[in-house]
């Protein structure tokens, strides 16, 4: 059975548990230990081999989950790929799994941990007294001060972009948020002007991308370890970005420089008892809220304008509530959309016995899908979170941001990133899809558009 990692200490610093081997087959043969190690019987569900279902899950994961739920259940088993694994979907198993029982499921033990080879060991791939630790040292970096601070820098930056445009110009929403979101996560979290970046240079944005591309590949490509494999090309880029962070970090307290961003937060942070972060785990948790905060920024603002565009009469309302139609986005296109963990101990859930020691996965998307939690689940109405409707919606259906302690630190800076792009294009503009664009959604590791979103842009009304 997978236990979690011991907490170790480094001179200097708190500092994280060993590292994870990121040998894929010994991965693949852990899992498959784990799986005959069971001493209870998998839940219901298709736990035969399948590469036709592995790529099903691959290419389109939401239809094929809400179609076990109907045949088996909110807990059921899924073999994908080599092995299988539990999902557990709805209120009560996202409650169950993200605050009453929290304890018994490893976050790093379960395949969030692949996302280690490129983020190392930041809030989201880390568990037990280490998480909360780095949580309560991180904190202040996103108290209402901090926000309210980056409201501006996201309002510069939005004005910015939008200068360069006007009514009638074609472009991918999708792609030009993801510009504009690096942008800011450049500058509230390195501190780093990407213009002068870039004249230097250095393209850390770019370089970014490149890197988290490795997880859209398909798996058999990503456990390649060869010469020229993706793997290869990933971890090159990220040597490239790990000189860059820690040469600042060395800097900064070489000179012990300040700025307003994150990377001088956690630099300077401590805990109760004093200890600080190593530059091991600053670098870490500075890469991890990058890839957190953009791309997920990115995602529900170019969800958010897909359904919009597809309702015009919403945004010309006079009732038309901003923050409503982002709260329905979310519902709608959890950019997080799945939380995979690994239990530590056997458990019941809804009557249904689970195994120790293997994968278990609650998912946002689904849930947020529901027929029997979420009337008319497919559409897009806002006014479900209206006051006196939001109250109706049972504990644990709404997860967007996880839950419980887990509940993602960064939720309120990307909210007010959400919300202050998208109120800047609406004072300018109104988008219409470009004729015959289909929504095609992309998983792995967070939802977004498979092919951007093109669109074309409409002057807003004068008084909007």
């Amino acid at each position: 059975m997978a236990t979690l990692a011991r907490e170790r200490r480094e001179p200097g610093g708190l500092a994280g548990p060993p590292p994870v081997p990121t040998n894929p087959l010994r991965q693949l043969a852990g899992d498959l230990r784990a799986e005959r190690a069971a001493t209870v019987p998998f839940p219901p569900g298709p736990t035969r081999p399948s590469l036709a279902r592995t790529q099903r899950f691959a290419r389109a994961p939401l239809p094929l989950l809400l179609d076990l739920y109907e045949r088996h259940g909110p807990v059921f088993t899924l073999r994908i790929f080599h092995g299988n694994s539990v999902f557990a979907l709805g209120p009560e198993a996202n409650h169950y799994i993200l605050v009453s029982h929290a304890a018994n499921f490893s976050w790093r033990e379960g395949h969030m941990g692949d996302l280690m080879p490129l983020l190392g060991d930041g809030l989201l791939t880390i568990d037990g007294d280490f998480h909360r630790r780095s949580r309560q040292i991180m904190l202040p970096a996103f108290h209402h001060e901090r926000i309210a601070a980056a409201r501006a820098l996201v309002a510069q930056e939005a004005a910015r972009a939008l200068d360069r445009l006007r009514p009638g110009d074609a472009l991918d929403l999708y792609a030009w948020t993801r510009r504009l979101a690096l942008r800011v996560a450049m500058r509230a979290l390195f501190g780093l002007d990407p213009d002068r970046a870039q004249a230097g240079g250095l393209n850390a944005a770019g370089d970014f991308e490149e890197a988290l591309s490795f997880y859209a590949r398909a798996y058999a490509l990503q456990i390649a370890r060869g010469p020229g494999s993706p793997w290869r090309r990933m971890r090159r880029v990220r040597a490239r970005l790990d000189a860059l962070v820690f040469a600042e970090i060395e800097r900064r307290r070489a000179e012990g420089e300040e700025r307003d961003d994150v990377l001088s937060l956690l630099l300077a942070a401590r805990d109760p008892d004093g200890s600080r972060l190593s530059d091991r785990h600053v670098r870490d948790e500075v890469m991890t809220l990058l890839f957190a905060g953009h791309d997920t920024t990115t995602s529900t603002v170019a969800f958010l304008f897909h359904e919009l565009a597809r309702r015009p009469e919403l945004v010309d309302d006079p009732a038309f509530d901003l923050g409503l139609a982002i709260d329905e986005t979310l519902r709608l296109y959890p950019a997080a959309w799945i939380g995979p963990r690994r239990s530590l101990a056997p458990f019941e859930l809804h009557g249904v016995a689970v195994p120790g020691g293997v994968p278990v996965n609650y998912c946002s998307w689904a849930t947020h899908r529901l027929p029997d939690v979420w009337e008319d689940p497919g559409a897009f109405r806002p006014e479900r979170f209206a006051p006196g409707a939001r109250e109706r919606i049972p504990k644990g259906a709404y997860v967007p941001f996880g839950g419980g302690s887990r509940t993602c630190i960064g939720m309120r800076f990307g909210l007010v990133e959400v919300e202050v792009i998208a109120r800047a294009i609406l004072a300018r503009f109104r988008v219409e899809l470009e004729p015959g664009y289909v929504l095609q959604v992309r998983q792995m590791p967070t939802i977004g558009p498979k092919h951007g979103l093109p669109v074309r842009l409409l002057a807003a009304p004068r008084d909007a």
